[in-house]
């Protein structure tokens, strides 16, 4: 049986998949993947929040064109350490 936890993150993993543009899936789906498991449930809540915003919006922020909001640029800043690790071949 699945616990209220376990379809949580599965319900994250397929929203940070499944985005508008394909530059989102590609950063959020592999940090979601693996990474999402080890969020303490407080970091859960700013990926869903997150989640909620748009594309574009997250894509300035996650790639430093712009200043991300406070209450989200810390997970940002952890997405963005992850997708740049990723692309150079270290994760």
């Amino acid at each position: 049986m699945t616990t209220p936890a376990e379809a949580r993150l599965r319900r994250l993993r397929l929203r940070a998949w499944r985005r508008g543009t394909k530059e989102m899936d590609l950063i959020l789906g592999p940090f979601a993947d693996a990474r999402l498991a080890e969020l303490a449930p407080a970091a859960l809540d700013d990926f869903e929040r997150l989640l909620e915003q748009n594309d574009q919006d997250l894509y300035r922020w996650v790639s430093g064109q712009e200043k991300a909001p406070a209450t989200l640029a810390p997970l940002l800043d952890v997405i963005a350490t992850h997708a740049r690790a990723r692309l150079s071949g270290g994760g």
